[in-house]
């Protein structure tokens, strides 16, 4: 399998292979990426569950006026289009003013609404960062944390960045006080991180972007069998560790928000949609409902996104309508679960 440059390279006999992010650079008092109000600015799309679970950590904690952040369009464009060989299409950056765009293909017309141009480095597309920073054989993916002191990404791993933001600005952070990640429970954290990861995080890419029948179907058995897991815990506690919020239920939601809009059909994941599971559909709720997460779904972005960005998935890039949003309707787990109340219970 050779170099990926996005995730529908990454197939090898068959089977969906994820290919580890590059820079993984740490942000800490005392090392060469001190935590400081200004310096680091955040690149995600809405679209990236990856990127997604980094932007609702900056939110939650309260880290918008210490960390900027810019938004890209949902649908991948040509990264060179005046090249006849260079055939990667990527992420671009737009204005929210700017004309729509167009698939890759030339299909369709997509809304510039609630991107946010890149006002560091003034990259047309995130494929630009990495080469800025001497990257010209990786994956070009985000959430990528940039150092404006020092011009180059800091780190592009997802799990990395959470986790900074979770610890590294309390200093400088509007919620100090909130840990995703707290001693006491690290251990069963990066168990359950481990397993749903690999089963429903990365399980419903291992379904959409498989290219035999025989991989795709041990995916699909994998990812229904760690959704009904999550099921029966989630009947006994309010969150995966039970009456703690931890980064392990935002990594979870990342996932479950964008299922029955978009994995069930697009990724033939479609045994069951998440709104007919009681507690996850409940759990999807309440997370959504917490301070900060719902600052981190667009699910216009989301939808745009999937089904315009890979013409061999949906040719034209006909978006479907999809349901009403019940993300968004009442869930009565603080009630369910009093031992489990949290401030902005009502």
């Amino acid at each position: 399998m050779g170099p990926a440059r996005t995730a529908v390279d990454e197939v090898d006999k068959g089977a969906f292979v994820r290919t580890d992010a590059g820079f993984r650079n740490q942000i800490a008092p005392g090392t060469r990426f001190e935590p400081e109000a200004g310096r680091y600015h955040l690149y995600i799309s809405y679209a990236c569950p990856w990127a997604c679970r980094a932007l609702a950590a900056l939110h939650m904690k309260g880290l918008q006026n210490v960390i900027g952040v810019s938004v890209t369009h949902p649908t991948w464009q040509r990264t060179r289009p005046d090249s006849a060989d260079d055939k990667h299409t990527g992420w671009a950056f737009v204005a929210a003013e700017d004309p729509p765009l167009s698939s890759s293909t030339g299909h369709g017309s997509f809304s510039c609404a609630d991107c946010v141009a890149d006002s560091v480095n003034g990259a047309k597309f995130v494929r630009d960062l990495y080469e800025k920073a001497q990257d010209t054989t990786g994956k070009y993916s985000v959430p990528v944390l940039w150092d404006k002191k020092l011009g180059t990404v800091v780190n592009n791993e997802s799990s990395e960045i959470l986790r900074m933001f979770n610890a590294s600005f309390n200093d400088l952070a509007q919620n100090p006080g909130l840990d995703l990640y707290p001693e006491a429970l690290r251990q069963q954290i990066d168990e359950v991180n481990e397993w749903v990861y690999h089963a429903i995080n990365n399980g419903v890419y291992r379904c959409g972007f498989a290219t035999q029948q025989e991989p795709y179907e041990v995916a699909f058995k994998e990812l229904f069998a760690a959704l009904d897991r999550c099921e029966e815990m989630l009947g006994r506690g309010r969150y995966l560790l039970g009456s703690t919020l931890t980064e392990a239920d935002v990594r979870l939601f990342m996932t479950l928000i964008r299922f029955d809009e978009v994995y069930v059909v697009y990724f033939k994941t479609n045994r069951k949609f998440i709104h007919e599971y009681p507690n996850l559909r409940g759990y999807v709720q309440d997370l959504y409902q917490t301070p900060g997460i719902a600052a981190s779904v667009n699910m216009r972005h989301i939808k745009t996104h999937y089904f315009t960005s890979h013409p061999p998935l949906n040719t034209y890039a006909i978006i479907p309508v999809g349901g009403e949003p019940w993300w968004q309707q009442p869930h009565g787990r603080a009630g369910q679960f009093p031992d489990a109340r949290q401030p902005w219970d009502k």
